[in-house]
């Protein structure tokens, strides 16, 4: 998708009128899966399952699903398939986690629109830390849903493929919602 704003309002907008919960006071759970994106074989109960997206500054550790230091050389990490589910705010988890931004490019700047958002941040996603937000901060850990192309030659083992995930679907998001939002 070109537009991942306009998405994930959908899937909120989708879950509010399903559950018949104001759409204000939906927010999303995030849950890292410990699944690559062929392993997916059916759409959740509530939300999407989205993947292609890749970490900058850390790396993320598939067993016990959170953030670790970076591994020597690593610039970007893709990650595992992560389940979007909508929840009522009162519903927060209170895990220890890192509020990591989402940026459609590693360039993390934009124009405001006039809705007043930037055109290159999505949203803030929560990922399971052992470290403080400030510690993630520092580093400047971000979820990139695509890398530009002057990162593409250190990411031999992230396949072009995987970059354009994010702009041609969600992994088993709901028919009607893709068809909804999709340009024809």
């Amino acid at each position: 998708f070109f537009f991942p704003q306009g998405f994930i309002t959908a899937v909120l907008q989708t879950h509010a009128r399903k559950s018949m919960i104001p759409i204000d006071s939906l927010t999303f759970r995030t849950v890292v899966t410990s699944l690559p994106s062929e392993a997916v074989t059916h759409k959740p109960e509530n939300g999407v399952h989205i993947h292609g997206l890749f970490l900058q500054g850390c790396n993320w550790d598939w067993e016990q699903c959170r953030l670790t230091e970076s591994e020597p050389g690593a610039l970007f990490i893709q990650m595992p398939v992560i389940h979007l589910e909508p929840i009522t705010d009162e519903r927060q988890s209170t895990v220890e986690v890192y509020k990591c931004p989402l940026y459609k490019t590693s360039l993390r700047a934009g124009t405001l629109s006039t809705t007043g958002h930037s055109t290159n941040f999505v949203l803030y996603l929560d990922l399971a830390s052992q470290q403080t937000q400030d510690h993630w901060i520092r580093r400047g850990v971000a979820l990139l849903c695509q890398l530009d192309d002057l990162n593409l030659q250190y990411t031999d083992s992230c396949p072009v493929k995987a970059v354009l995930h994010w702009n041609y679907g969600f992994a088993l998001a709901e028919e009607s919602l893709i068809a909804s939002i999709m340009p024809k």
